[in-house]
């Protein structure tokens, strides 16, 4: 963190505290206590009104008059936010998150239970790997710069690509990059789990109206297919959380009927594949056929 940001965050403290001394400073930025004198200097000649306190209890405050009104972001509305953080942290923690977070938890005060929500999300082995390409991919956005690499398809098929990128997107579980494609000249959705010599050109690129451009691009959807299945009480709770109850009725003591739409291709009976004998296709019968021949096919790699 560079002075200017840390000037910016010791602004944003004061404006929700009252008093913070100098050591709680210096150990939430990580500098000295001579360094934090300096800033309150700075912030001084700025025509920003510090005060100090000396004594145990004493350290810098701000003038009421300065402050914001704290009706505007109240304690919950701090906590709500560092809720929503502390999952992006999860997912992608970088220095930028862990700095947001430890100004919103000085802001909101030692007072805090610590939430009465958290976030938990398995810490997959390829975590590093795509922390890295997100890394790459953040500095090329910011710094308006062309991105390179291999692409493969889930054909299988390879190509390379250059592209002007414009946006991350997390779904799910996977990460996808938005942008240009200046080989097919038109914008695309990049799984980034399936590129490779991932690079950041010296090209630079002028921003197109990206957002204008979204609302009018038409991307690819499967057609969808309304099918009923019978599923077990195992597995009820998955399909309320996907499909909402009033998709799901009794049908006897020990199954539910559950009416949904899905695709009818290989990534619809992947799906519904990952349910083994806690789910079982009763309509419409052309569906169950096509679902039969698929596992058929991976009982045939077995036999």
């Amino acid at each position: 963190m560079n002075k200017i940001e840390r000037l910016i965050s010791i602004i944003m403290i004061l404006l929700q505290k009252n008093v913070v001394s100098a050591t709680e400073f210096a150990k939430l930025f990580n500098v000295s206590k001579r360094t934090i004198l300096r800033d309150m200097e700075t912030l001084g000649l700025s025509n920003i009104p510090i005060y100090s306190i000396n004594g145990v209890n004493g350290g810098y405050g701000i003038m009421d008059e300065y402050k914001i009104d704290k009706r505007l972001l109240s304690s919950k509305d701090l906590e709500n936010i560092l809720t929503a953080l502390g999952g992006l942290g999860k997912i992608l923690f970088s220095n930028e998150v862990e700095s947001t977070l430890k100004k919103i938890e000085s802001m909101i005060g030692s007072t805090t239970s610590g939430g009465t929500i958290q976030l938990s999300f398995y810490n997959w082995d390829g975590r590093p790997e795509i922390v890295q390409i997100l890394k790459t991919c953040q500095e090329a956005i910011e710094q308006g710069r062309l991105l390179t690499f291999d692409y493969i398809d889930q054909s299988g098929v390879k190509s390379q690509r250059r592209v002007e990128p414009y946006q991350l997107h997390f779904s799910e579980m996977s990460w996808y990059l938005k942008g240009f494609c200046l080989d097919r000249m038109e914008y695309r959705t990049f799984k980034l789990s399936r590129t490779d010599n991932l690079n950041i050109d010296i090209k630079t690129f002028v921003a197109r109206d990206y957002m204008t451009e979204q609302k009018t691009e038409q991307y690819y959807q499967p057609k969808l297919v309304t099918i009923k299945v019978l599923i077990s009480h195992r597995i009820k709770d998955q399909f309320i959380e996907r499909y909402g109850q009033k998709r799901i009725e009794a049908h006897n003591s020990e199954l539910f009927i559950a009416e949904i739409d899905m695709p009818q291709n290989h990534f619809g009976f992947r799906f519904l594949a990952s349910f083994g004998t806690d789910l079982e296709i009763i309509e419409p019968k052309a569906y169950v056929e096509e679902f039969r021949e698929f596992l058929n096919g991976m009982i045939n790699k077995y036999v």
